[in-house]
């Protein structure tokens, strides 16, 4: 019997503009302020026929959506979660769009101290990247994700790891004193869509960074979940903390061959392979997670 020809469909689409670079001086006094972004734009909806026949009427180009983006920016940038709330909402009404996504990075400047404080308009670069996600419906609903990418930690003592599973293949010794490194990107779901925006992240991110130093840590996973619980409890608005934190492995040398101790004071920075430690810690007091996720 001849097989059927299986029944091909869209299932699922999405498109938009990624990576808009877009810097923002705020001249308004003799110190200028800089705002340092990279915007993607992700728009889905009624927009089969695009795919599937080559009509284009419903399409917004994704070169209308970075001018945007640049036009939008002239009235400010700050809050960005708010500058990302406005372009989601505007982006949601446009045409056949359902629902649009604005995912900001904000890079990180401060001012060069020079001549015996800080200069007015040169600034360098801080590691470490903020991240919002506005979701915006067609029908106003909204929700706000924030976090941080590559948060760099580490701390030089404090950290042990023994009692671990061990079959034929395992090699690796217990410790009860390692080095304990990580380049943290966290995201934290916001339960109301107007909030103080810049204390929020500023509270988040202290609590994160808190957690690891004061944590005595025996895994990487319970200083996860001690990072992720320090935010829920600094931050009431914070409904859900999403965390994937590499560990980045340092090994203390074995200086033996050369006659010579080496008492956790040398050591080999390994970048991979690497664990990857994942985790979700969430209140349960608050309702499921919405389109944000």
């Amino acid at each position: 019997m001849p097989k059927e020809t299986p029944q091909v469909v869209l299932s699922r689409d999405q498109y938009g503009k990624a990576e808009v670079r877009l810097l923002h001086v705020d001249r308004a006094g003799p110190r200028h302020e800089i705002t340092d972004l990279n915007v993607t734009v992700t728009l889905a909806g009624d927009m089969a026929a695009t795919y599937l026949t080559g009509d284009n009427s419903g399409v917004l180009t994704t070169d209308a959506q970075k001018n945007t983006v640049y036009a939008f920016a002239r009235s400010g940038v700050r809050p960005v979660e708010e500058f990302a709330l406005r372009l989601g909402r505007h982006f949601a009404q446009v045409g056949s769009v359902h629902r649009a996504q604005v995912r900001i990075e904000e890079y990180g400047w401060r001012r060069i101290d020079a001549g015996g404080g800080p200069h007015p308009h040169s600034f360098e670069r801080l590691a470490g990247t903020r991240i919002v996600s506005a979701f915006v419906h067609s029908d106003g609903r909204a929700e706000v994700v924030a976090g941080v990418g590559d948060l760099v930690l580490l701390k030089s003592t404090g950290s042990e790891f023994h009692g671990f599973l061990v079959d034929r293949y395992t090699t690796l010794a217990p410790t009860d004193d390692r080095i304990l490194a990580t380049a943290v990107a966290a995201r934290w779901r916001i339960s109301a869509n107007e909030a103080d925006w810049a204390e929020c992240f500023r509270g988040a991110r202290t609590a994160l960074a808190e957690a690891f130093a004061i944590t005595h840590s025996l895994s990487l996973q319970q200083t996860l979940y001690a990072m992720g619980e320090a935010v829920l409890l600094a931050r009431s608005e914070v409904a859900e903390v999403r965390m994937a934190m590499p560990n980045r492995h340092h090994f203390a040398v074995d200086l033996t061959p050369f006659g010579m101790a080496n008492e956790n004071e040398v050591f080999y920075a390994s970048d991979r392979p690497y664990g990857l430690i994942e985790g979700t810690i969430t209140r349960d007091d608050v309702p499921e997670p919405g389109m944000a996720w």
